[in-house]
């Protein structure tokens, strides 16, 4: 018999269900797409991973094209606006000074930080991203997410090097998201090649050193001797 101590079961209404289904399921096919990309999975493998049927991801989404968009959007908004943020407090700050290394560790670090203190589940989708980004469909899906935060950085660096053309410029931000997407996509390769020296997840370790790398080779293409 009870005695009335016990707390009454909450009832979720059906649609917190509903978002708690659709949350599990763009985390499944979020790590799936992390690990093998878009063509590789299928509708199956991400209600396999859920443990659902198929047709219910079909309730969700009308292919898997339009589940990998939405995969892809989820976290992006996050990303680029808390970078969006920084570059403008950085910008408010630096007034008429800004400085190469001081722009490259607001737009890195800020990015850095969110999967450092996200966890696995922001760990995935940086995986993600790195893995679709060489993709035609992941480049699209770049430019539409990701080009304004991009071109506010640029903005700054041209600032920051008024005599550096606009050919170093975007070449210089070329070689910085390739190393991004490199360290994004964690494969085990420095780890491998270090012998354990370094962790391809320490992005700790990252973070210390990429903007001042990365600032130093700007400075060296814009250095006209």
């Amino acid at each position: 018999m009870s005695d009335g101590s016990t707390a009454k079961r909450v009832r979720r209404s059906k649609a917190e269900q509903r978002a708690e289904t659709l949350e599990q399921i763009m985390d499944a096919a979020e790590y799936l797409f992390a690990m093998n990309g878009l063509h590789a999975v299928t509708l199956r493998d991400v209600a396999h991973r859920v443990g659902v049927h198929t047709t219910l991801l079909h309730y969700y989404f009308e292919d898997k094209r339009s589940l990998f968009e939405a995969v892809f959007a989820r976290r992006a908004g996050v990303t680029s606006g808390r970078r969006m943020e920084a570059l403008d407090r950085y910008e408010a700050e630096a007034g008429d000074n800004p400085t190469v290394e001081g722009a490259l560790h607001t737009f890195l670090d800020t990015d850095l930080d969110l999967y450092i203190e996200g966890g696995e589940l922001w760990m995935n989708y940086a995986a993600f991203c790195a893995r679709v980004s060489n993709t035609p469909e992941g480049a699209q899906l770049m430019d539409v997410h990701f080009d304004p935060v991009v071109l506010r950085l640029v903005s700054i660096l041209r600032r920051a090097l008024p005599d550096m053309s606009e050919e170093d410029i975007f070449w210089g931000y070329h070689f910085v998201t390739g190393s991004l997407m490199n360290t994004l996509a964690r494969t085990g390769r420095i780890d491998r090649l270090s012998d354990g020296v370094c962790q391809s997840d320490d992005f700790v370790a990252v973070k210390a050193r990429m903007a001042k790398f990365m600032a130093a080779g700007f400075l060296a293409l814009n250095d006209k001797s």
